[in-house]
């Protein structure tokens, strides 16, 4: 009987830790996909930097200022990101062809910091442009009224539950 006694706790301990280690990694998100198909602002296209001085108009028609590839951080991470100057001086970041690891509490952070920085930093001074919609596929994220997008170095792909990032990419206008 003593050893019932101490089985019990044991077994519940077990279950308990095991459910709270399925919630946190969600491990089954590696094999799962969210395709997204959302309408590119600015056809993808080879990769170039392109300013627009402030003598010039607002652009009449979207127009891509500054765009990069994705450098993998803690997932293989693939595809473009582009900064688009929209008609009335709006703007809005668009992924192209992304591909990358489906995860827990995916987040898009616009970042001060330039994507060669560290992982680590891409976690502090950031705007958050909400949830990843989807881990493959094209996708158009629009910036918020207020943000100096001057002040953009980078796009991170971020996950909040571990403080990890996915993937980085340089979004700097020359």
């Amino acid at each position: 009987m003593p050893h019932r006694r101490f089985l019990i706790p044991v077994a519940v301990v077990v279950v308990v830790a095991l459910g709270i280690g399925l919630y946190l990694f969600q491990p089954w998100r590696l094999l799962t996909v969210r395709e997204t198909h959302d309408a590119l602002l600015v056809p993808s296209a080879p990769v170039t930097t392109s300013v627009q001085t402030s003598a010039e108009k607002p652009a009449e028609t979207p127009k891509e200022v500054a765009t990069g590839e994705w450098r993998s951080l803690e997932h293989a991470t693939t595809g473009r990101a582009s900064l688009i100057e929209l008609p009335g001086g709006k703007h809005s970041v668009q992924f192209a062809s992304l591909n990358t690891s489906d995860g827990p509490d995916l987040y898009v952070y616009l970042s001060p910091h330039p994507s060669s920085s560290a992982e680590k930093t891409f976690g502090e001074g950031f705007t958050s442009l909400g949830k990843l919609k989807g881990n493959r596929g094209d996708q158009v994220y629009e910036i918020p009224a207020g943000v100096d997008v001057s002040s953009i170095r980078s796009v991170v792909i971020w996950c909040q539950r571990f403080s990890a990032g996915f993937a980085v990419a340089p979004l700097e206008q020359a």
